[in-house]
């Protein structure tokens, strides 16, 4: 019976000290924050005999030594208690990782990248799925890994689907997919990762370390970045054909006269394929090469693309109201991705935007914003910031309204007297000023457009 520290107790900190008091380990898990809520979740655990201190960091002393230190994925990676443990010789690991350890029995697809994860995670799900394989999706879309890990003690999948972010990979050494997706790279997390090359060094290991890695051919830094690229086993994928893959044809997934190529087979038509966005097309070219890496059939592929309407936060279409569509792209929680979600709808368009800003280059995100956009309602920390930035580049049509009730009741106004197609929140922002999640901003803004 060993001495297991977690930090952090969200899904994956639950999830994780679940799993390892299955295995008579002593569990305490570590939180600073202190509310109600989380008061009631400890006095949960308490009967499951797993002990939760709130309002204290992980104390490192001699007498407090544990055996193991298991991370959740909001944790950064080289804060200085973490730093510290693995100096004096603690294993320290995150909860993909401890997931890794109990799953690894089966093969894993493993999905990374900028933008487009989700997406790609699940139609890769809904491809296996349709063949009749038994899997789940884990990792930043449907479980927490930890969660998958536990069911899996009665019931094993035959293929784990894993969502895996930079923080992630950072906080896992061992995690092996026998298939790795590398959907984009824009800088993104750079407030964590320092670097860009650090950010990238972090998704390239993941790839590294997969028996299979397919990569997407129209991302401009992962298409220069193949240039140099001496891997074996990589997948290009490319909407623009056949003449736009990085190595050869049988390796290549790709659009040809309106069909999906994988492999030189012929899939299905893309017209079967009903998501909105040029970016979505890439999305179903990877997930078509995983799928067919991992024994689809062609079949369950094509009755996949044709059903498959989309994720939740993901220009996500709510309701329509006097012929105005109200999208949520919650999700979009980056420059890039929110050009992406702009780009995807019809214009006219009302934008809610703002939230906790991110580094990164806006120059593209803000073109688009002249380009389509009616009106831009600000809200959260950045609505100043992203104020000044609209009035330096010369777009006069936008107001702060702070909060995302102002901003829902000001869009339904703005759209009619603009005439607009849609009012699309795609905030380019993380949400951690006003919610606790992107999923809690997109279901608050859903629940308004509801009500």
């Amino acid at each position: 019976m060993g001495k297991v520290n977690i930090i952090g107790l969200g899904k994956s900190g639950i999830a994780a000290a679940r799993v390892l008091k299955q295995e008579n380990n002593h569990v305490t898990i570590y939180d600073c924050s202190k509310s109600e809520s989380l008061e009631k979740i400890k006095d949960n655990l308490a009967q499951e005999n797993i002990i939760v201190k709130l309002g204290e960091n992980l104390p490192l002393n001699n007498e407090n030594k544990p055996d193991l230190i298991v991370v959740s994925p909001g944790v950064p990676w080289d804060i200085p208690l973490l730093v510290t443990a693995r100096q004096q010789g603690i294993k320290t690991i995150g909860e993909m990782e401890l997931a890794w350890q109990y799953l690894k029995s089966s093969p894993w697809i493993g999905i990374t990248g900028t933008n487009g994860k989700t997406t790609t995670t699940a139609l890769i799900e809904a491809m296996l799925k349709a063949g009749g394989i038994k899997t789940s999706a884990c990792g930043n879309i449907g479980y927490a890994a930890c969660e998958l890990a536990l069911s899996a003690f009665k019931n094993p999948p035959e293929w784990v689907v894993a969502e895996i972010s930079s923080y992630q990979i950072e906080s896992s050494i061992d995690l092996s997919p026998k298939i790795g997706v590398w959907t984009t790279f824009t800088p993104d997390h750079l407030a964590r990762h320092k670097t860009l090359e650090n950010y990238h060094a972090i998704k390239a290991s993941l790839l590294q370390r997969s028996q299979s890695k397919i990569l997407n051919g129209d991302d401009p830094y992962l298409y220069n970045f193949g240039l140099n690229l001496d891997w074996k086993n990589t997948y290009w994928t490319s909407v623009r054909g056949k003449d736009y893959l990085l190595g050869n044809i049988e390796k290549g997934v790709y659009l040809e006269d309106s069909w999906i190529v994988a492999f030189k087979e012929l899939i299905a038509p893309i017209s079967l394929f009903k998501m909105v966005g040029k970016h979505n097309l890439q999305n179903v070219l990877m997930a078509t090469a995983a799928a067919r890496l991992a024994g689809v059939s062609k079949s369950a592929i094509a009755e996949t693309i044709s059903s498959f309407t989309g994720v939740v936060h993901r220009l996500e279409l709510i309701t329509t109201i006097n012929g105005v569509a109200y999208i949520n792209d919650s999700k979009a929680t980056n420059y890039d991705a929110a050009e992406v979600g702009l780009d995807s709808v019809e214009s006219p368009v009302i934008l809610i935007a703002g939230g906790e800003a991110k580094e990164g280059d806006d120059t593209a995100w803000i073109t688009k914003i002249k380009e389509k956009c009616a009106s831009v309602l600000l809200i959260g920390d950045a609505a100043s910031l992203f104020a000044e930035k609209l009035k330096i580049q010369g777009f006069k049509d936008y107001e702060i309204v702070n909060d995302m009730e102002k901003a829902v009741f000001r869009g339904k106004q703005l759209a009619q007297e603009k005439k607009a197609k849609v009012v699309l929140l795609s905030p380019a922002c993380a949400s951690f000023d006003q919610y606790r999640s992107f999923e809690h901003r997109g279901d608050h803004f859903r629940e308004l457009c509801l009500s």
